[in-house]
């Protein structure tokens, strides 16, 4: 039914042209910056350790400055082995001082997402959340990065101002056009951010809930024990509130015939569709995760502050 990625391709009829919501536009996601800029801009402490406000300096950041000789105490992970064999001493990697939080996006593209009912595809709902929440991290002086469950693709690579956060929204309007072939799934997507991420740093997942719900807790824990994480849940209304009817639908092996009115099949679509939201909504928050939910005919920023299973009419 909905994990259709044929959907994504639905044609005007007296044109090649995309019918509207099938595919996000850079242009759309650049002009939710005047929405995701209204909220107050946070305030910056100007001290490391004490203050009232939180401090702009980070911890050990992400890009390499220099090799020196290693000295007793230094990270033995951080090791220039290079530098190391060609000098006969050993030289350990130092890196430039974080100074600004990392805000990573981390894109499920799971074929579910390019499907909608109502006025979008989720898959175009999840750049346009992923748009506001990097004019959001700009706002805050966050520097922006962006990766999806790809071993061919690699990170978005961070990036402060305006520069950074229009190289994440075109990584979201490419990646959410169309189902991506290489997609090796979410679990790999937060494995690779747990590896990239630097304690202080916040993930922003967008993600489906059969996604999200298939990856291990385990995989959870590691990315939230010092990251923020913010999880947002891609829904649409049709999954959310089904119509006590018998629902036609085409997917890629042909039509099918869904008996809503039936007990069996609406506890059947429960069980598939809206029990993985409720169970990700009870679990994760005890994984220090904030869990929201953002139905395709939502504005896109209806998720900022809030938590719970949003249905709609």
């Amino acid at each position: 039914m909905t994990n259709q990625a044929s959907s994504a391709h639905a044609r005007v009829e007296h044109g090649d042209e995309l019918q509207p919501g099938t595919r996000p536009q850079l242009a759309e996601l650049i002009a939710l910056r005047r929405t995701a800029m209204q909220g107050r801009q946070a305030r910056r402490g100007h001290y490391a350790v004490s203050g009232r406000a939180a401090s702009t300096m980070r911890g050990r950041g992400m890009e390499y400055a220099e090799s020196r000789e290693y000295v007793a105490g230094d990270d033995a992970r951080h090791i220039d082995w290079k530098l190391t064999a060609r000098t006969d001493a050993t030289h350990t990697k130092t890196f430039q001082t974080e100074r600004e939080r990392v805000t990573l996006l981390v894109a499920d593209t799971a074929p579910a997402l390019y499907f909608g009912t109502r006025v979008r595809f989720k898959s175009v709902q999840a750049a346009r959340a992923g748009a506001v929440a990097t004019w959001s991290a700009l706002r805050d002086g966050d520097r922006l990065a962006a990766l999806r469950g790809s071993r061919q693709q690699s990170l978005v690579p961070p990036a402060g101002g305006t520069r950074g956060a229009l190289r994440v929204l075109d990584a979201l309007t490419r990646w959410y056009a169309e189902p991506q072939a290489d997609d090796a799934g979410l679990q790999f997507a937060l494995e690779r951010a747990a590896r990239v991420l630097h304690p202080g740093a916040r993930a922003v997942v967008l993600a489906d809930p059969a996604s999200a719900s298939a990856v291990p807790a385990a995989v959870w824990s590691a990315l939230s024990m010092h990251v923020e994480v913010q999880l947002l849940l891609l829904v649409d209304p049709l999954e959310i509130s089904p119509p006590q009817c018998v629902l036609p639908v085409a997917t890629s092996a042909g039509r099918m015939r869904f008996d809503l009115s039936s007990e069996a099949v609406r506890s059947a679509w429960h069980d598939a569709l809206i029990g993985p939201v409720e169970t990700l909504l009870r679990q994760l928050p005890g994984r220090r995760i904030r869990v929201s939910t953002l139905c395709s005919n939502d504005a896109s920023d209806a998720w900022l502050g809030t938590a719970g299973l949003r249905r709609s009419a």
